[in-house]
């Protein structure tokens, strides 16, 4: 009996371990210099997009490499350091149960340049506690006191453009936004701000190319794909919206709002088992909302249909 034990204690053991690889991602680095020379013990900081408290702090190796495990799927932020080099940091997106590649090349930077970088990130960092802590005035100022230091980093607008936009200062917030994806077009997250302001403002013909290509760099970001629903509704293209919804609602089972326009879309393309499911599906999640009336009627046409 006891073996028995073991060996079912071992074996959900094992089940357990492969669940848990199968949700989580990891990021396979390579740093060089500007020659492609592996360049060793460069500081390697990756923080979350989602929140700055999951965050990892390593060092490349003999070879340039370095690697993190254990990571949630989502964007996040790779920082490099390493002395006698301008900083370098780039967004990647980690899927899950994948290896997401990563390669930099720095470049040598000489002591004025590295003091001058060196206090555009210390204005950046200060920036960012100011941000956490709602003084997004004094953020503002911060980030754009660094961007006069060093103009070319997109992470300094991007996180301007997401003060100003705290500040509801929207057509300041994507005159930054659009700075951040100009230096770093490849920014999952800049791409996304830069269609959530254009949609806001109405613009939805604008907004949809910059959704697209947030969806392209972070294909399991529930949000972006249900704004692209939206963009894609309004513009016209009901097929394609639709399948931005349901991907929403594979992603994110329990987003009330992503599943109530696929029930919609559902109905607009005469989907109606799929439309039936979906607000079934509401009114499971949130029953008692404003549009739980107006979905219950929705159930009882379709069903009678």
């Amino acid at each position: 009996m006891i073996r028995k034990s073991g060996f079912v204690a071992v074996l959900l053991a094992l089940t357990l371990s492969a669940a848990w690889a199968q949700t989580q991602g990891r990021i396979q680095g390579s740093v060089l210099d500007s020659a492609g020379n592996p360049l060793e013990k460069v500081a390697v900081s990756i923080v979350s997009q989602r929140t700055v408290s999951i965050h990892y702090e390593l060092t490349t190796d003999k070879n340039g490499k370095f690697v993190q495990v254990g990571l949630m799927p989502g964007n996040y932020l790779i920082n490099l350091k390493k002395e006698g080099f301008a900083p370098y940091s780039n967004e990647v997106h980690v899927s899950i149960g994948e290896t997401t590649p990563f390669e930099a090349r720095l470049k040598p930077a000489d002591v004025t340049a590295l003091k001058t970088l060196s206090e555009a990130d210390r204005l950046f960092l200060k920036g960012n506690k100011l941000y956490a802590g709602g003084n997004f005035p004094e953020a503002a100022a911060a980030y754009e006191e660094a961007i006069k230091l060093d103009s070319g980093s997109w992470q300094y607008y991007l996180n301007l453009g997401l003060s100003r936009k705290k500040l509801n200062k929207p057509e300041d917030s994507l005159a930054a936004f659009k700075k951040a994806v100009e230096l770093n077009p490849a920014s999952p997250s800049a791409n996304k701000e830069i269609g959530e302001a254009l949609a806001r403002a109405g613009s939805l013909g604008e907004a949809k190319p910059y959704y697209e290509k947030a969806v392209s760099l972070s294909p399991d970001d529930a949000d972006a794909r249900y704004n692209l629903g939206l963009c894609l509704s309004g513009s016209g293209e009901p097929e394609a919206a639709w399948t931005q919804f349901q991907k929403a609602v594979e992603l994110k089972p329990d987003s009330a709002d992503a599943i109530y326009q696929l029930g919609l879309s559902s109905i607009n393309l005469q989907k109606n088992e799929e439309a039936i499911a979906a607000f079934q599906s509401y009114l499971k999640i949130d029953p008692d909302s404003p549009r739980a009336v107006q979905v219950k009627a929705f159930l009882d046409f379709l069903k009678k249909k």
